[in-house]
């Protein structure tokens, strides 16, 4: 069974900055394309040969990045607003003995606030 874990998330002030990490465990293969989701709205994509892209309410403040080596993905959330104010989910193609297919973390709150 593959488990997606995301952690980092919390209350920050406006202009501030957080990272999230999307840790993936259990058994499979490899990891593929993985995102990054706020509700319903694709934040952030890193393809598995690492090529990034983002969502233009986003571009120029977040960063996806993976570290395959420690199969975990994080995003790097610089200038945060009170629009970024979300749920932040991950989603990650991951290959197992059976299938490839996607898998969800639980997610992690972050709050832009004064």
């Amino acid at each position: 069974q593959v488990q997606l874990e995301e952690s980092g998330g919390g209350p920050v002030q406006p202009g501030g900055s957080l990272r999230l990490s999307c840790v993936i465990s259990g058994s499979f293969l490899s990891i593929h394309d993985v995102d990054w989701y706020r509700q319903t709205e694709l934040v952030a994509f890193i393809s598995k040969e690492g090529i990034a892209r983002y969502a233009d309410s986003v571009k120029g403040r977040f960063t996806i990045f993976r570290d395959d080596a420690k199969n975990t993905v994080y995003l790097e959330m610089n200038n945060l607003k009170p629009t970024d104010t979300a749920v932040y989910s991950c989603h990650a193609i991951v290959r197992t003995h059976a299938e490839t297919r996607g898998f969800w973390g639980q997610g992690t709150r972050v709050t832009v606030s004064s």
